[in-house]
């Protein structure tokens, strides 16, 4: 690592503040690093295209979302990312505030690992034709208006048809994603590592549609009716597409993996004890 960029989160000034003292300390022991406010709006439906990053590594200062909107724009470049936690429960952002330029001392003298996780790449087709695209590292979900009636999805995987789920949505999730809104549904939680994709219908019509872990390699199609109406296609909560009657989703592992820089003294387990409380009363 030569090129660090630090990425932080908008509109945060002790975000920035950080940044320019990271910034400062890098420099001093010899890299190349700049730092850049997070300009890509996470409001859904404005997805700008990604900035250019020159980069041997990306550090991310802000929560979860600050940390899914920078892996975004990284798309398909395999830039290493590490995220520092300034948010709240802080899944991906694993390194904390308090240890901050311990860790990333540790990382820079090379006691880290590179984990990789896989992304979902999907589709929108209308028609016949392409409308929308993008890639995910936590979900794709698909879910009804606040005031709209339930939404019928027709699912099949690898071709073959799967059920008609009746329900208020439903999440695709890798297992990145596994702990974010597929958690709150009801569904299980992944190892971020596994290869496996999660369907978890939301408030499903009928009671026996359970969650289903998929291997990563299968390709889920979602089709529309024709009477869908106030229903919407979001990609990890953050950007999204309107669905129109007949819409057909396909859902797919994307050949671009992102590569997570997971300092040593990072334990999944002790996170998942402290993020959900496990064991306390």
């Amino acid at each position: 690592m030569e090129r660090i960029l630090i990425i932080y989160k908008r509109g945060r000034s002790d975000a920035a503040q950080l940044a320019e003292r990271l910034t400062t300390w890098l420099t001093s022991k010899g890299f190349d690093a700049s730092a850049r406010e997070n300009m890509a709006d996470t409001g859904t439906f404005n997805f700008p295209p990604p900035p250019p990053m020159e980069a041997d590594a990306v550090v991310v200062l802000g929560g979860d979302g600050t940390f899914l909107s920078v892996a975004r724009q990284l798309v398909d470049r395999q830039i290493p990312i590490v995220g520092v936690n300034l948010g709240g429960l802080g899944f991906l952002t694993e390194i904390s505030r308090e240890r901050c330029f311990e860790d990333l001392e540790n990382v820079l003298a090379g006691a880290y690992e590179i984990e990789e996780r896989m992304r979902l790449r999907v589709v929108i087709e209308r028609a016949g034709r392409e409308v929308f695209s993008q890639t995910v590292l936590n979900d794709v979900v698909i879910n009804k208006g606040a005031l709209a009636r339930i939404v019928d999805l027709y699912t099949h995987i690898d071709g073959c048809y799967l059920t008609h789920y009746r329900a208020d949505g439903l999440i695709v999730a890798t297992p990145t994603g596994s702990t974010a809104y597929n958690l709150s549904a009801g569904g299980p939680i992944v190892y971020p590592t596994a290869l496996a994709v999660i369907l978890t219908p939301i408030c499903p019509f009928t009671l026996t549609n359970r969650p289903i872990i998929l291997p990563a390699t299968a390709v889920i199609r979602v089709d529309l009716d024709d009477k869908a109406q106030d229903v919407t296609l979001t990609c990890d909560g953050q950007v999204g597409h309107r669905l129109a009657p007949n819409d057909r989703i396909s859902i797919a592992m994307s050949p671009h993996t992102l590569k997570l820089i997971k300092p040593t003294s990072t334990d999944y387990f002790e996170i998942l004890r402290t993020k959900l409380k496990w064991g306390q009363t």
